[in-house]
């Protein structure tokens, strides 16, 4: 046998093992939060616009939404000003909020939007200002020192979502457009505030009753106390994590942005390896998937 033959056959054994998944998540939609690692490596990139673009091409109904941090901190940095984060919120007053619109909404949404059209997609950029896509209100953020002090924190204008514009959103699906969603909301006063994108894109997906909310992150996924990555999770198995402690630190936002999904009508949620080429496909397209999935259901589907 040939090699390009093999080739070939491998390429048409791929396809049909992937059959049923397409079937199965036929005009659903799927809401996938881009950020960490597969944001800052070309390849990955490369590989994450061109998952999406396949998923919209085999009849599935992607919608992205993108942190951007780092860029944030880059920019600041060459500023000359200083990054500040009280558990890993940054503060945001007035001149860093225009830093944020500008990079977030600006540079690194246009250039994902770019880079899914270049691949053959059709992207449209969007933040939460346009259409009022995303209504927001003030983070209001308490910490409880030693002696069970409760005192509130002001992070400046970072926000809470309070409402989705689902229709913005619907009608871009509905023209065959890919929405690129940057995690910038506005409050009835036309004040602009900076969202975590875990919470914007479980709040999306909580509006549009989506099949699947992907978490993209730098980890394997939620980890048992032997380093295992644990999947199958219910609400419930995630409480008991939390509280004995396998779940800890940065981790339990994240999670919480995919319990609160899941507990608000999505089918299911998964926090994904982003650093794992195509993982996006893997996740989707086979049994195994690369992270922890968490449903609502008593016995969790399959990957």
């Amino acid at each position: 046998m040939s090699l390009n033959l093999a080739q070939a056959q491998t390429t048409a054994q791929v396809l049909t093992t992937a059959l049923p998944y397409i079937q199965r998540f036929e005009d659903k939609i799927i809401v996938v939060k881009y950020g960490g690692n597969a944001m800052t490596d070309p390849e990955l990139e490369s590989s994450f616009a061109r998952d999406i673009v396949l998923l919209k091409t085999v009849g599935l109904h992607p919608v992205v939404v993108h942190g951007g941090g780092p860029q944030v901190d880059n920019l600041l940095k060459e500023l000359g000003r200083e990054s500040k984060r009280i558990d890993g919120m940054r503060i945001t007053d007035r001149s860093t909020m225009d830093v944020v619109e500008m990079v977030i909404g600006g540079s690194v949404n246009k250039s994902i939007v770019s880079l899914i059209n270049k691949h053959g997609g059709h992207a449209i950029g969007l933040t939460g200002k346009d259409a009022n896509l995303i209504r927001a209100k003030k983070l209001l953020m308490t910490k409880t020192d030693e002696q069970g002090n409760i005192s509130e924190i002001d992070l400046g204008y970072v926000g809470d979502v309070v409402s989705v514009n689902k229709d913005v959103i619907m009608m871009l699906i509905g023209s065959h457009f890919i929405p690129v969603i940057a995690p910038i909301g506005i409050d009835n006063d036309g004040n602009s505030y900076n969202i975590n994108a875990d919470l914007v894109a479980g709040k999306v997906a909580e509006f549009l009753q989506a099949e699947k909310l992907m978490l993209l992150t730098n980890i394997k996924g939620v980890l048992d106390k032997e380093g295992k990555v644990m999947t199958g999770l219910t609400p419930t198995k995630v409480d008991q994590l939390i509280e004995n402690g396998t779940i800890s630190g940065g981790m339990i936002p994240k999670i919480q942005c995919a319990l609160d999904a899941v507990r608000g009508g999505v089918k299911s949620a998964v926090i994904v390896d982003g650093r794992v080429p195509n993982a996006t496909l893997l996740e989707i397209f086979t049994n195994e998937g690369v992270g922890t999935l968490i449903s609502r259901d008593s016995y969790p589907e399959q990957h």
